[in-house]
């Protein structure tokens, strides 16, 4: 049985994953392998998280992208998943951001959130890069967080089993793969932080 939401979760008790919950890292993934590797992807066809598990691609193709969108997101043309800015920016006015991500490298990712969020939500900002993604349950429990959105749905059963609680950001690769709680955009983590707050109409 599907896990129940939490009626209500203050955002400075909550942290998030970067790729694939702040970042749109698979339209980059897709839109790289389209544009310079002539490869067509369907976001569709993404249905694991380890994408050369189920994408018929060279895997030194699948490395040589990735590696780029680590080492030099701005560069690759990293995007923030739709709301996503409007939305982080707002939490910011109530407490510091948390993020917490299996990237080996930090400060290629902590320049990307400066220039997506500005100089003064960046810095309101604390971000660690594990480098694993199963070494995140430590790091999130020093930040004196609860709850943790992620779009791996291991990391979350992990964070599960350690007696937080994870949200799964909800893609194709985990779909069907937990029974934890999960949303769908950034427009729903709003409404589960800020659920008196009307928002205006602007992303």
């Amino acid at each position: 049985m599907t896990r129940t939401m939490p009626p209500s979760i203050h955002p400075g008790r909550i942290g998030f994953d970067i790729d694939g919950v702040v970042a749109d890292t698979m339209e980059a993934f897709i839109r790289i392998a389209r544009e310079e590797h002539g490869i067509a992807v369907h976001p569709e066809e993404i249905t694991a998280f380890q994408v050369e598990d189920c994408l018929d691609m060279d895997p030194e193709v699948v490395a040589e992208i990735f590696q780029r969108l680590m080492e030099d997101p701005l560069g690759a043309g990293l995007q923030l998943m739709p709301y996503a800015g409007r939305v982080l920016r707002e939490f910011a006015g109530h407490a510091p951001l948390t993020f917490v991500t299996a990237r080996p490298l930090a400060s290629p990712i902590a320049e990307w959130l400066r220039v997506m969020l500005g100089e003064e939500v960046h810095s309101r900002t604390r971000l660690i890069a594990t480098g694993e993604h199963d070494d995140k349950t430590r790091h999130i429990r020093a930040m004196g967080l609860r709850y943790f959105i992620d779009d791996r749905a291991q990391t979350c059963l992990t964070l599960e089993e350690a007696g937080l609680h994870p949200i799964v950001f909800s893609q194709p690769w985990n779909r069907g793969r937990h029974q934890l709680p999960c949303v769908e955009n950034w427009l729903a983590i709003r409404a589960l932080c800020l659920p008196s707050e009307n928002p205006d109409e602007a992303p």
